[in-house]
Formats: C-alpha cells, structure tokens, sequence
C-alpha cells in the first residue's frame, strides 16, 4: 500500500468545505428527481459529473459505469445504488450516437465475444494477442490483467502490485512476460504470467502517465505519457528511463507503431500531428496534417511504410507518407461523428472500430481498391479503445463497456 502524508487540519477543513460547496452546485445544475442529492454528493468526490457522461449510455451501460466506480473506490451501498442507477438511466440516456452504416463486401468473418472480468465492471481497455494463442486484456477499474483462453473461454486475471494503477497499454516481450502502463500510477509494469510476479518501475520522480506501450527490437519497453507530452524508453536490463518530450506543447502522445525500418510513429492526440522518433536518439520529427481539426487517435503501418491514423474527431480514415509528407483522407463509413479508434494493419489491409457509431463496428478498408467493408460488433461493441492482431492475421478488441474482448476470425 502506498504511505500517505499527515494532513494539516485546516487543510482537510477547506478541502471539506470546497467539496460541500461542489455537491451544493451540482444539486442545483442537475435535474431533480430521486437520486440526485446522491449523484451530487458521489459522483462529483473524484471527477466533475459532466466530464465523464458524455453521449449518456444505455441502461446496461450505467449498471457497468456503477460498477466501474465502485471497482475503483467509491463507497456506495446496495440501497445508494438503487437509487443512483435509476436516476442516471433516466436523466443521461445514450444520445447524439452515429447509427451504424454497414457496408456489404465479399468477405465473411466469424466474430466470437469472451466475456472477460472476472470481476463485473473490470473495463478492458487494451487488448493483447500473445505467441501463444492467448487473448490478453487490462481490467483499468479492477487492478487487473486478465487472460483469456479463446479454445476453452477460461479467464485468468492477475492482481496488480500497487492499487489503483490503472493498467492500460500492453505488450509482450521476447520471454512471454506481459508488460503494462500503469497509467493512474505513474509506472511501467512487468508481469510473470508463470509465478504471477509484478515488477514495476517508476517514472522519475513519480510524475508521469504512461499510456500506450510497445517492444522494441532491442529489448527496451517504449511507450507514451499522454497529458507530460513525452515519449519514454525503459531498459529492462538497468530499470533506466529516458525521456523525450513533443517539440509541439500538448501534443498528447497516443498511440504508437514500428514502420518496418525500426522508426517508432506515434499519433498526436492534443493536436492535428503525426511524430517519429529515431530509437538510437530519441530524435523527434513532427508531420502536420492538412486540417487543423484533425485529432488521430491511433495508428498502424502497412508493409510499404505508409502510416495509416484513425481521425478521432472528423470520423476519418488517413494515410501519411512519411518520404514525401502527403496526406490521403476518406470519410468512415458511419460518418463525421463515428469517432473511429482502435486500429491495425493485417498485412496491407487496414482493420478499425467505428467507437461511437450504435453499435459499434469492425471496418476493413483495401488500400489497393479504396473499398470498405464493415460489420456490427455483437453485443454492441461499447467501446473499441485499441485492437490487436493474432500471429495467424486475425482481428482482437476490447470491448470497455460490456466487459468483453471480441476476436475476429478473417478468412485467408
């Protein structure tokens, strides 16, 4: 368990009285009915209510949002909950979704959903195809990371070493270790799927909010802080951590690729910018892209070094060529407000999810035709933050919303 400070008494009175004052201004922001003096008192203790409702959800969607919460801390009884759940359904329904538009195509894929977390509530947030068959996925609210046998179903999570850590990004290392961002925790970890052992390393100086995290040829554990503008390299060996920031302020690091000449790509999620860092330098070059309102979520490159990015904001599709600078762009098929994320290449083929397109979907996009092709995610997707890929070319997600992780069998 973290140490934590003595507190000055006058200290935790102005923090008392703030909060006070926060519940009392909430009460008069939020619609009445029964319920809302518990919402006002509870839900805005670690957040402001209106960051975190955005398009409202489904009643399904509010009972895992509930278990979401109190997963990660928050005090609330059975009865509290009976009366929180009814009012939020009511008052915040899921709104302003882009329905799905789903393309036919020739091909036909098989789609089989793992329900995941042990623990209801567990929000896998990124997915993780290892050599061995296994699914992996980060269980954020639970302090977990779960593995899922996709021959049986059987799931096995692993507790984390520091609590709340909020695991995030994942990867595999040449040993079969799986390791993680702890992005609430200001650390990397390292996971022993054999004995269960957690080794974590800390950001200097414990600052720091590691996200996406990647391998790299030589061993190191790269990886991204979103919100310190930075990209980071970790060495296994030594537990040393350099770190390089974006030459653009709030660039928001996201997520990230190796091009097949051992460049690292990473998306800049704060602005309308694509960056490659030179891994024996740590040298950052910066690409803009033409519109300014263009916010690229995540990435992938195919074998012809072309870097393919989801358009988060424009419910876009785009590709940079990073020898010549030029862009391309085509409209997701659910439009401006699909909010495409999580994406992957699969040979020269581009794979991705429409995130707020109802249901969500899996797009597959032909370079050589510029044709898509996409279909409805069973269960309804809810939400596809990042995918990954088998070692025999088929399509993983992880579905946060309904606790799940999906895998996509693609014929060959």
């Amino acid at each position: 368990m973290r140490g934590h400070r003595a507190m000055n008494p006058r200290t935790v009175a102005a923090g008392a009285l703030l909060l006070a004052a926060g519940a009392a201004s909430a009460q008069q922001a939020l619609p009445p009915g029964p319920g809302r003096d518990l919402v006002a008192a509870k839900c805005y203790a670690c957040h402001t209510f209106e960051a975190r409702v955005g398009n409202g959800y489904t009643a399904e969607g509010w009972n895992t949002v509930m278990r979401m919460m109190t997963n990660h801390g928050l005090a609330l009884t059975q009865a509290e909950i009976a009366q929180i759940t009814p009012y939020l359904v009511q008052n915040f329904p899921e709104k302003n979704k882009a329905p799905a538009v789903i393309v036919p195509g020739p091909l036909n894929v098989e789609m089989t959903l793992f329900r995941t977390g042990i623990t209801p509530g567990s929000r896998p947030h990124d997915p993780l195809a290892t050599r061995d068959g296994a699914l992996w996925y980060t269980g954020q609210m639970t302090n977990t990371l779960g593995r899922v046998d996709p021959k049986t179903g059987q799931v096995r999570e692993f507790p984390l070493k520091s609590p709340h850590s909020g695991p995030h990004g994942l990867t595999e290392d040449r040993q079969g270790n799986i390791w993680y961002t702890g992005n609430a925790g200001a650390l990397v970890g390292k996971l022993d799927p054999r004995t269960g052992d957690v080794t974590e390393y800390k950001m200097p100086g414990g600052k720091g909010d590691p996200h996406t995290v990647l391998m790299g040829r030589d061993g190191a554990v790269w990886f991204t802080a979103q919100n310190a503008n930075q990209v980071g390299r970790l060495d296994p060996k030594t537990g040393e951590i350099k770190l390089v920031s974006m030459p653009t302020p709030g660039a928001r690091p996201y997520g990230m690729a190796w091009d097949p000449r051992g460049n690292l790509f990473i998306v800049e999620f704060g602005t309308n910018g694509v960056a490659m860092v030179t891994p024996e330098t740590m040298a950052v070059r910066e690409f803009k892209l033409p519109d300014p309102g263009s916010r690229p979520r995540r990435i992938a490159i195919t074998p012809d070094n072309k870097v393919w990015y989801t358009d988060y904001s424009r419910g876009m599709l785009g590709r940079l060529d990073p020898g010549t600078g030029e862009v391309r762009e085509w409209p997701s098929p659910s439009g401006a407000k699909s909010a495409p994320y999580g994406i992957s290449a699969i040979g020269d083929v581009i794979w991705y999810s429409e995130s707020e397109a109802a249901p969500n979907t899996v797009v597959r996009f032909d370079p050589s035709t510029e044709k898509f092709q996409s279909w409805a995610i069973p269960g309804g997707g809810n939400i596809v933050r990042n995918t990954s890929v088998t070692t025999d070319g088929n399509f993983v997600l992880a579905n946060s919303l309904v606790n799940a992780v999906t895998l996509v069998k693609i014929p060959k």
